[in-house]
């Protein structure tokens, strides 16, 4: 990226230590851009921040700090993206504190695209996962590029659905671009680097910190026009990214699953509080009021899907088990199989995939693509 004395100056800018975004709007607004707050007197700047926060204008920003990402900037794979940038988010501007500045990685085309969040656990369920997958894959495919929070779990999945569809997805990270967390996440952000995209409101060099990752979620449901939880506990980051998405008027969604589970409790939650109930994908696009995909309902796949199962031998143990996760005695009892046959059915299920072993002997089974498009 070409290093022109705008870029220059909105980074000095967002690089003065003690600065925060809200000084930084009320200055833009009152000086115009970032090169006049910079040459403003000390008197002009503490008519609109404070005494100490126009002090910290005036000695400006390190110039490591600068260079650091003068460098980082020289990769054109790498940007920064201000509010007078046209790739601008559009959405990102109406909430109430966007960022003045997003250091940005990958295809800034994306930005133009409407988007879908996606988040939940760090600790899903196999049938979270499914579902995170490909109910983004197809969201995606529909026009939505996905955003998350490239944390493990839900958000890993949803990324990796965005980007197998058509608008890909974008991950929004609570550190600096230069540094990938979980590290366990490096592949997929090379991925998302070269085929979607990263954005941060952080500068480089900020590591993973607790406190950022709830900033980081204004940002996820702000680029978004709605925001679908997959799975959540009733004390869950991805509520508060939820109650983010209310209160910036995005549409909030949630996919249910067994009462017996405590990772859809946050999910029964939100539907209790009127988000939409999402069963398959076209219940997305209906609530955004976006493009139309002609897919199977839940009951029709199901349906298929059953019929195909009476043609193997273990589809009876298949409609014993039910989509609730249950324990080995239950299915013996239910079956009226040894749980010697059961064990080995179950095996053979796990293998095919129809199947998750859970901690503590329990198993569910994993459901099908219910996101089909033709």
């Amino acid at each position: 990226m070409k290093h022109t004395p705008d870029i220059v100056s909105w980074l000095t800018l967002n690089l003065i230590e003690g600065v925060g975004g809200e000084s930084i709007r009320r200055l833009l607004v009152a000086f115009g851009n970032p090169a006049a707050v910079l040459s403003a007197q000390t008197g002009a700047l503490e008519r609109i921040v404070k005494p100490s926060i126009a002090k910290r204008v005036r000695q400006g920003a390190a110039a490591d700090r600068i260079d650091q990402a003068l460098k980082w900037l020289e990769d054109p794979v790498n940007a920064v993206i201000t509010f007078a940038d046209a790739d601008y988010p559009l959405q990102l501007l109406h909430i109430v504190d966007p960022p003045p500045l997003l250091y940005f990685k990958g295809r800034r085309e994306l930005l133009r695209h409407p988007a879908l969040a996606v988040v939940g656990s760090r600790n899903a369920t196999p049938q979270g996962l499914a579902n995170a997958e490909a109910f983004s894959e197809a969201a995606s495919n529909a026009g939505l590029c996905i955003i998350s929070g490239m944390a493990l779990g839900i958000d890993t999945a949803a990324h990796e659905g965005g980007l197998r569809g058509f608008a890909a997805s974008i991950a929004v990270v609570g550190t600096g671009l230069d540094i990938v967390y979980p590290a366990k996440n490096h592949p997929l952000a090379h991925q998302l680097a070269k085929h979607g995209a990263l954005i941060s409101e952080f500068s480089l060099g900020t590591p993973a910190i607790g406190r950022n990752f709830p900033r980081r979620n204004r940002i996820i449901s702000g680029m978004s026009q709605g925001c679908l939880v997959v799975e959540a506990a009733l004390r869950s980051g991805s509520l508060i990214t939820a109650r983010q998405a209310l209160e910036q008027g995005r549409e909030v969604m949630a996919i249910p699953g067994s009462i017996h589970s405590p990772l859809s409790k946050g999910c029964h939650a939100l539907i209790k509080e009127g988000a939409k109930l999402v069963e398959n994908t076209q219940d997305i696009l209906d609530e955004l009021n976006h493009l139309s995909l002609e897919i199977e309902t839940r009951d029709e796949h199901i349906h298929k899907i059953d019929a195909d199962e009476r043609s193997v031998e273990n589809a009876v143990l298949l409609k014993h088990l039910g989509y609730d996760a249950v324990d080995i005695n239950t299915l013996c009892n239910r079956s009226g199989l040894t749980s010697e046959v059961v064990s080995a059915m179950l095996l053979t299920l796990e293998l095919n995939g129809q199947v998750s072993s859970l901690p503590g002997g329990w198993y569910q089974r994993i459901q099908p693509n219910l996101t089909k498009t033709n």
